[in-house]
C-alpha cells in the first residue's frame, strides 16, 4: 500500500483550506485518509500552517512519499530537516542531543524570519495608511482653498460696491 503525504482540499469556492494528510495513493483527493497531520491556510499572509512535525517524520521514515506541494510545506516547517537529522542519528553521524540542538536552532532562525516578514507587512500597511491620510488631507485643503476665494471675492465685491456708493453719496 503506497502512502502519500498530500493536501486534502476543504473550504468554499475561492477560499481554499487544506488538510495535510497521510493517505493511500489510490484514494480520492478528498477521500479516505490514514492520518491527519495538520492544516494549511493559504488565505492569510503569511500563510498559516499547523503541522504535527513528529507525525510527519514518522510517516516519512516509514516510506511515505510527499507530493510536491506537501514537500514544500514539510520543508518550510522543518519536518524534512528533522527526518534528515534522524537519518544521521541512525547512521551514528551525530547524537540525538546534537540533532535536537541543530533542529531547535533552525526553528529559532525560521521564527525570526517569519516575524520579520510579518513586521514588514504591518509596517507597509501602516505606511500606506499614512500616505492615504496625507493625500486625503491635501485634497481637503485644496477643496477648502478652492471654496474660500469665492466667498472672499463676494465679500470684496460687496465692500467695493459699498465704497463706491459711499463715495458717490459724499459727492
Amino acid at each position: 500500500m503506497p502512502v502519500k503525504i498530500r493536501l486534502q482540499r476543504h473550504g468554499k469556492k475561492g477560499k481554499p483550506y487544506y488538510w495535510i494528510v497521510a493517505a493511500d495513493s489510490r484514494a480520492k483527493r478528498d477521500g479516505k485518509y490514514l492520518e491527519k497531520l495538520g492544516a494549511y491556510n493559504p488565505n492569510t499572509n503569511p500563510a498559516t500552517i499547523d503541522l504535527d512535525i513528529d507525525g510527519a517524520v514518522k510517516w516519512l521514515q516509514n516510506g511515505a512519499q510527499p507530493t510536491d506541494t506537501a514537500k514544500a510545506i514539510l520543508s518550510y516547517k522543518g519536518a524534512m530537516l528533522k527526518n534528515h537529522l534522524a537519518g544521521g542519528v541512525r547512521k551514528g553521524a551525530l547524537t540525538e542531543e546534537q540533532a535536537e540542538e541543530k533542529f531547535n536552532a533552525w526553528l529559532e532562525e525560521k521564527a525570526a524570519k517569519i516575524q520579520a516578514k510579518a513586521d514588514g507587512l504591518s509596517k507597509a500597511d501602516a505606511d500606506a495608511k499614512a500616505k492615504a491620510l496625507e493625500a486625503e488631507k491635501a485634497v481637503n485643503e485644496a477643496r477648502i482653498a478652492a471654496a474660500a476665494p469665492v466667498v472672499e471675492e463676494e465679500v470684496a465685491e460687496e465692500v467695493a460696491t459699498e465704497e463706491t456708493t459711499a463715495s458717490n453719496e459724499e459727492e
